[in-house]
């Protein structure tokens, strides 16, 4: 880092430079957004059988996107500290030392697709149909990961050296690509054949590829920081070590959600309702986790701008500012999750109809029936989880990721998964009280943790 930035993080007015910090990666966190809900809604109006496959297979698709993702965080930390120490020799070996687990995270992915993926659709329905499309669409997505899991190598090695652009390029190639795909092969459009679901997992994977074969074009032939080669290249002890102190816990942090995905559907697949009502759920629910990416998603980009101010400054031993980028950051956030909020309390039957099936108007109106409650219940816990989100970014920063965690954990695991199932005894639509239930308590611990470092750390500054 230049001490012209350092110097900004320390001095420039807050909200330009939150602005400025976090908007290339909040737009890039939409796009992403954008992705899987307009995935979803091609699959959706081929069938709703085929939107429960794709719900149930999601889960999965997110411990793959976890461990890509996951260790990418942790190059990226590596070469930003070896960078920042003036060391390219080892910021080198950092980078193609994540490039090489990227592959090795594709191999055991491979093999993982081949094995799992028609047992576990398995575990949440007994419908032939269903089965067959979640095991062919989860069979594709992790056999055919190369390309999600070295462009986000990829992107993390650029965003290390301070590059934002080509990273939220790349992500925007694949998702474009992917959107232009989905149609004409889930509905055979043109010369294309008609795939359905296989359709949906093929435009994920070839828009991952193109977006890879973007990333390495620019990471070989373009000039950085970080000069990667392979030649006399080993595997190093310490190097490893040093990647994987970061990358396991962003691993385990980014995987919760997956088990609390599986959480609830198990839950729906043994509550006592009927076959159609579970399938509608598990629809509904996906559909939510689709929909509220877009309230998220910008969040998690705010965080990434707030996070090394935060840092920065408390380093600084600025405790002022240090505050000044939390305050900031947690009234934005609000912000963004009270406009979320509105939309997700007054609109509720619009956006479940994004998500109809064209052939089935009963499954459309069950959906609705049971989709409704579910939006407008779970959506009550948007603004406490803006603060909560702030909350993990200020422990992060400042070097309690044990804080985080404990929050993430609290979050969607202990608390909202036994507080779901008692309530799923009562009744389908009590159960989603789970989460704003789950996100009050965690807000609680947060402010806990917050209060604890205040006296014990903060204070000192």
């Amino acid at each position: 880092m230049s001490e012209l930035s350092q110097n900004k993080m320390g001095v420039k007015p807050m909200f330009p430079l939150l602005m400025g910090m976090s908007l290339p990666a909040m737009f890039s966190m939409m796009i992403q957004a954008l992705y899987n809900v307009v995935d979803s809604i091609f699959v959706a109006r081929f069938s709703p059988d085929a939107l429960q496959a794709v719900s149930l297979a999601y889960p999965l698709q997110l411990i793959l996107i976890s461990f890509g993702v996951g260790t990418a965080v942790g190059v990226n930390s590596l070469i930003a500290r070896r960078l920042g120490a003036k060391n390219y020799q080892e910021a080198n070996t950092a980078a193609a030392t994540g490039l090489v687990l990227a592959v090795i995270n594709w191999l055991v992915f491979l093999v993982l697709g081949l094995i799992v993926a028609r047992p576990f659709i398995s575990l949440f329905t007994s419908n032939a149909d269903v089965i067959s499309d979640g095991a062919s669409y989860l069979t594709v997505v992790m056999c055919i990961s190369f390309g999600m899991m070295i462009s986000c190598m990829g992107e993390k090695i650029l965003q290390s050296t301070g590059n934002m652009i080509i990273p939220m390029l790349t992500q925007t190639l694949g998702a474009v690509v992917n959107i232009i795909f989905d149609p004409l092969l889930i509905f055979g459009i043109g010369f294309f054949p008609k795939l359905g679901v296989l359709g949906a997992a093929i435009a994920t994977v070839f828009g991952q590829i193109c977006s890879m074969t973007f990333i390495l074009i620019i990471l070989f032939v373009r000039k950085h920081e970080v000069k990667i080669t392979f030649k006399g290249f080993k595997m190093q002890k310490l190097v490893l070590k040093n990647i994987y102190a970061v990358s396991f816990p962003a691993i385990i942090m980014q995987s919760i959600g997956s088990v609390m995905v599986s959480g609830i559907n198990a839950i729906i697949s043994i509550a006592d309702i009927t076959a159609e009502y579970a399938a509608a759920y598990i629809n509904a629910f996906g559909i939510y986790f689709k929909l509220q990416s877009f309230v998220f998603m910008p969040v998690f980009g705010l965080s990434q701008g707030v996070s090394p101010i935060i840092g920065y400054n408390y380093g600084a031993r600025n405790k002022k500012r240090m505050f000044e980028a939390f305050r900031m950051g947690s009234i934005i956030a609000g912000v963004i999750m009270a406009a979320g909020t509105v939309l997700f309390q007054l609109a509720p039957s619009w956006l479940l109809s994004l998500f109809e099936s064209e052939e089935n108007a009963a499954a459309n109106a069950l959906l609705a029936e049971v989709g409704v409650p579910v939006l407008r219940i779970i959506s009550i816990s948007f603004i406490m989880a803006a603060v909560g989100v702030m909350f993990s970014t200020l422990f992060q920063a400042v070097g309690k990721g044990f804080y985080s965690m404990t929050m993430s954990v609290l979050r969607q695991l202990v608390v909202l998964l036994p507080v779901a199932f008692l309530l799923s005894k009562l009744n389908m639509v009590t159960m989603w009280y789970a989460f704003p239930i789950a996100e009050l308590f965690c807000l609680f611990v947060g402010i806990i943790f917050f209060v604890r470092l205040n006296k014990k750390e903060f204070s000192k500054l």
